[in-house]
């Protein structure tokens, strides 16, 4: 579908956190529309939970370019931060270092998803002097100020202080973690700059050699890339306070301007029914789920939920998306289907309601019914979707043939691989992680049998 067929059709509608309804998407310039999401702290493999946000950012990018016919597009990485600091003095290494290979790793499980690079990717610690600059236009419009080496921002200054989370400073400090100090004048006040010791990354400043805080990084950068006023702010809702509405803050009362109009929120992620966490052992990373089947089975299970809602993540639902997507690949071979079609306007309207992308999907599944019996036409409109969607980066017959190839050895490394790694798990009593691995399995065809000789394996 071309960009003047897509304006026309339909309109692009979002849920706008910040008004707390269904909107209209009405660009500042419809020319250059200007998206910022946030993205990772890079001191180890991205898990995820993340990856929703990072999905969400990347349907949003697909849909607007589909509209218009630029998008600006920013995702920052941190590289500086105290859980940096704390890992690279674990690991004894330099931070560059470990920022380095974690921003490798962060891209190249990208690229397996086939999320698109944002347009601009800038780190925290080139933009020292923009969030140092930003500081000094807050402490001298008296929304700042200079304590015992750190420069706070006065959550008290700033009447429109929790609009974005709907919430009043009382009720946001009450659900917060804060750091008490006596140098704040208030509890809920937040670090714009804080000291670093001699063994701690610093830049020298007005305020004394020191590092800048976590919030103030997105505003400066978003702020140098995107302007005083931008259409999209996205990332986690799991951010939306303290990070986003700190950000909001402080670039409304140090830039002036809109800063963001829209706010986009991607729910939580959790693992069989629980929120993720390493003390019940079911956090992974992008990089575990990308070892056990391909980018785009990962990609359509993400997609199978709404953006907003949370996503229950489990072995068998990834090993289900990988079967469908067999499907999917099954039907374009069907059709011989060739690239060059509009995507279908029933699923563009549904990508257009607020990034439905479930029934986006449900579409795309009518149309490989119609495909796998040979219909051309269907066939087109389901690759020509799905390419929008981020899926059918490859032929049917280069995904088969993979799909045989990790069946063959690469398949029965791994599965060796699970069936040692739960017998590991057996041996340490972790009772749960044993029988996920034996469940995920199972959801594969694969059948374990436990003897006195220990566990083997055969395909169900």
């Amino acid at each position: 579908m071309s960009t003047h067929e897509a304006s026309a059709d339909n309109a692009l509608k979002l849920w706008n956190t910040a008004t707390r309804q269904r909107e209209v998407f009405t660009p500042l310039d419809p020319g250059n529309v200007r998206v910022y999401f946030c993205g990772p702290t890079v001191y180890d493999r991205v898990h995820l939970g993340n990856l929703r946000s990072m999905l969400c950012a990347d349907m949003l990018g697909r849909v607007l370019r589909a509209f218009y016919p630029h998008v600006t597009f920013v995702r920052n990485i941190t590289d500086i931060d105290d859980k940096i600091i704390n890992r690279a003095r674990e690991n004894n290494e330099p931070i560059e270092a470990l920022t380095a290979r974690a921003t490798k790793a962060f891209h190249e499980d990208l690229v397996a998803l086939n999320i698109i690079p944002p347009d601009v990717e800038p780190h925290a610690t080139d933009h020292i002097a923009e969030m140092l600059a930003l500081i000094d236009r807050l402490i001298h419009n008296g929304h700042a100020y200079e304590a015992a080496g750190h420069v706070l921002f006065s959550v008290s200054a700033f009447e429109g202080y929790g609009a974005l989370s709907g919430r009043t400073p009382e009720q946001l400090l009450a659900g917060a973690r804060v750091e008490v100090a006596s140098y704040k004048r208030a509890p809920g006040d937040f670090v714009l700059w804080k000291p670093s010791r001699p063994d701690e990354p610093g830049w020298e400043s007005p305020f004394g050699r020191g590092r800048p805080g976590w919030h103030i990084e997105c505003s400066a950068m978003a702020g140098k890339y995107l302007g005083r006023s931008f259409d999209i702010h996205g990332g986690g809702n799991d951010l939306m306070f303290p990070h986003h509405e700190n950000e909001r803050a402080q670039s409304l009362c140090g830039d002036g301007g809109d800063f963001a109009r829209y706010w986009v929120h991607a729910g939580m992620l959790r693992v069989n029914g629980e929120k993720m966490s390493k003390s019940l052992g079911n956090f992974h990373t992008i990089h575990e789920a990308l070892e056990r089947a391909p980018g785009e089975a990962l990609r359509l299970l993400y997609l199978g939920t709404h953006y907003q809602a949370t996503l229950d993540f489990t072995w068998e639902k990834l090993a289900e998306a990988r079967k469908t997507m067999d499907r999917f690949y099954r039907a374009l071979d069907h059709a011989g289907a060739a690239g060059g079609a509009d995507v279908p306007s029933d699923v563009m309207a549904a990508l257009a309601d607020d990034l439905n992308t479930p029934l986006a999907l449900a579409r795309l599944h009518g149309l490989a019914d119609k495909a796998m019996g040979g219909d051309r036409e269907a066939g087109a409109g389901l690759l020509a979707a799905g390419k929008l969607m981020g899926l059918f980066s490859m032929t049917p017959q280069q995904w088969f043939k993979g799909d045989l190839e990790q069946g063959a050895d690469k398949g029965a490394e791994r599965i060796e691989a699970l069936v040692a790694e739960r017998t590991a798990a057996k041996k340490a009593r972790d009772w749960q992680r044993a029988d996920a691995i034996r469940d995920a399995l199972a959801a594969e065809g694969v059948l374990l049998e436990d003897g006195p000789q220990g566990t083997t394996w055969r395909k169900g």
